[in-house]
């Protein structure tokens, strides 16, 4: 009985475990890959021997990654607030790959600022981070769906802890909870076409997301803006607070 038990344990793990193939032939796309995750995911894969599509914002970035990686690594410009830049990026990605689809969308750009609190921002503050995080993210993967069906492939959306506990002020959590809901509903949606849909949820790491700028000097700019009334009724103990917040 116990050799029976065993066997079947065994099946079921080797059924259920996921043995990705012939990964040489396999294209994943991914944004945001001037720094951070993106870059050192892009490096990665092409050391795994996967075919990387990727696209940075700026050709220093993507001058930069070609010269340190490999031929099995490819570069694009995108800038994912503009939708015929999406389009454009959309079109190179047909053209490398095929017939056989897109393997993989990693939606990795993203920004976190201007961040603070609330009352000390401005629409167009949260704009800035929203229109990045989260409508950008969603308009690329519009575009892509269409090559991600044809490979029954999948979907990963760079969320954050702070899409599961809003730690700051500003358009990042706002985004980042918006993340979680979109990859949510096409999660549902795309399985009949047996694409896949997943989301990571970073905790706070030191990368380029929060600029070169410090926190105080970032801070005293956002205080020193608001009008007379609002910094009486903040004080300078909740400014100097707020200089002393560590947001990695």
């Amino acid at each position: 009985m116990a050799a029976i038990t065993d066997l079947s344990f065994m099946y079921r793990w080797f059924k259920n475990c996921n043995l990705v193939r012939n990964l040489s032939d396999k294209y994943v796309f991914i944004t945001g890959c001037d720094s951070g995750f993106g870059n050192l995911l892009a490096r990665q894969l092409v050391d795994r021997g996967m075919r990387v599509l990727a696209a940075c914002f700026t050709e220093e970035g993507a001058q930069k990654l070609r010269q340190d990686t490999s031929c099995r690594l490819q570069t694009t410009l995108l800038d994912v607030t503009k939708t015929e830049s999406i389009q454009a990026a959309t079109q190179w990605v047909r053209d490398q790959v095929g017939e056989q689809g897109l393997w993989a969308l990693v939606n990795n750009a993203g920004v976190g600022l201007p961040s603070g609190p609330n009352e000390w921002l401005t629409k167009e503050d949260f704009m800035k981070v929203i229109n990045v995080n989260l409508v950008g993210l969603i308009e690329v993967t519009l575009h892509m769906l269409p090559l991600i069906k044809k490979a029954r492939g999948r979907v990963v959306n760079m969320s954050s802890s702070g899409g599961r506990v809003a730690v700051i002020g500003g358009g990042y959590c706002v985004s980042k909870f918006g993340v979680e809901a979109f990859s949510d509903s096409i999660r549902r949606e795309l399985h009949y076409f047996g694409v896949k849909v997943s989301i990571i949820e970073p905790g706070n790491y030191r990368t380029s997301i929060l600029g070169k700028e410090g926190t105080v000097s970032r801070m005293r700019r956002l205080w020193e803006r608001l009008p007379q009334e609002t910094r009486d009724s903040y004080g300078e103990e909740y400014f100097c607070n707020c200089k002393q917040v560590k947001m990695y």
